[in-house]
């Protein structure tokens, strides 16, 4: 007579959850070369894209700027050399401006700007960023004309993002070209409350 044999139960594991926040402060850029950190990127952009919920736009702002901020100026170059990467970084870098806007200290404030950073081809990705008495939006389409349109380097405008450089600096060395009201594109990274790397 054959002994029945019990049923086997298996563990469901949970599902897991990613500290993304603690997984990008645990890499240091330093130790990476230029090809393995835009490979990093396009994996959690793969991730995001795939509906796994590891995504940059799950990172805080703070984690996002500080790990970026601690990139080296080729591993960025790299970056922004890759077209479909650079538009993903610059698409959350846009998006956290909107989210991280000084509402009190923008209240009365009505400025569109236009942002034109230079492709590696000849051309330009472009950008909007509308503030609106406290309100502020971003887009990759013009719908209004510009108080001021800034020209600069994708990696210039990361780094004074992250806090590596001040926009008076890339006035003074020529890094950047203003077209319109130059003593406000000299503050209007003051009305964002980004924080620093």
């Amino acid at each position: 007579m054959r002994r029945k044999r019990k049923p086997r139960w298996h563990r469901i594991a949970p599902r897991t959850v990613v500290d993304l926040d603690g997984f990008a402060e645990a890499i240091d850029p330093a130790k990476l070369d230029t090809r393995q950190f835009v490979q990093l990127i396009e994996v959690l952009d793969m991730l995001g894209s795939t509906g796994t919920g590891i995504e940059l736009a799950g990172m805080r702002t703070d984690t996002f700027v500080r790990f970026l901020g601690r990139a080296s100026r080729a591993q960025l170059d790299e970056l922004m050399a890759h077209p479909q990467l650079r538009h993903v970084v610059f698409a959350e870098v846009f998006r956290r401006m909107t989210d991280h806007l000084d509402r009190e200290r923008a209240a009365n404030l009505r400025a569109v700007v236009h942002w034109r950073f230079l492709d590696g081809d000849g051309g330009y990705d472009r950008f909007e960023t509308v503030i609106d008495n406290g309100r502020c939006f971003s887009g990759d389409e013009p719908t209004d004309d510009p108080r001021v349109t800034l020209t600069v380097a994708p990696v210039d405008f990361l780094r004074v993002i992250t806090g590596g450089v001040s926009v008076p600096m890339l006035f003074l060395s020529g890094k950047v070209k203003v077209k319109g009201d130059i003593a406000f594109a000299a503050t209007l990274i003051g009305y964002f409350d980004l924080p620093k790397a």
